[in-house]
């Protein structure tokens, strides 16, 4: 699946999770911008987390791929899996991939965390800069990360309560206006595994 933007993904990425018995196999960022998300699971549970994933991105109106390949072909695994890439550029990797899982979830319900995450993803580094200065001195928030795109993209995450986060992100927003481009801006409540696992670090 191919998203527009790693602040989207992230949030496609927690409804799918949420949604059905998926695990993420890997995301692969592109200087489009955007995110390519690689998930594995039982073949219908799959489809239940495509389908989430096209209804997440049809109400935040972004523009989504989604392709499920039933029993995908061994030698065609050195194509969609990719080595582990670091982008010099960018100082960053460009293939994130979740550490293996313990053991197999049984059921739909993953393991969610206690906190929420909150993202802004602007076109151009001072817009973020200042809407995260803003988003911290509002509320008791913590940066957790940033995700360069490519392009002049780039997302900041934020973590604390779910009122603490939304005040923040909120805040934050309305300072991207005159320094830069406003890509999105999303709060997660008690993010999923699968997010966290992908979060990059700063």
């Amino acid at each position: 699946m191919e998203i527009g933007g790693w602040s989207p993904g992230m949030v496609i990425l927690d409804a799918m999770e949420k949604a059905a018995c998926v695990r993420v196999l890997q995301a692969e960022l592109n200087d489009q911008p955007g995110v390519c998300l690689k998930m594995i699971g039982p073949v219908g549970d799959v489809r239940e987390a495509a389908e989430a994933a096209r209804v997440i991105a049809g109400r935040m109106r972004v523009a989504v791929i989604v392709d499920v390949i039933s029993g995908p072909a061994s030698e065609g695994r050195p194509a969609w899996e990719a080595a582990a890439d670091f982008n010099l550029l960018f100082e960053q990797a460009t293939v994130h991939i979740p550490p293996a899982p313990a053991k197999r979830k049984e059921s739909k319900v993953s393991q969610q965390a206690s906190f929420a995450v909150g993202l802004i993803e602007t076109q151009g580094f001072t817009a973020v800069f200042e809407a995260i200065d803003t988003a911290v001195k509002t509320a008791a928030v913590e940066v957790l990360a940033r995700e360069k795109l490519g392009g002049g993209y780039i997302t900041v995450l934020i973590k604390g309560d779910v009122a603490a986060v939304t005040a923040a992100i909120e805040a934050g927003k309305a300072r991207v206006e005159g320094l830069g481009k406003l890509v999105a801006a999303h709060v997660i409540a008690s993010p999923s595994q699968a997010v966290l696992s992908l979060v990059p670090k700063l």
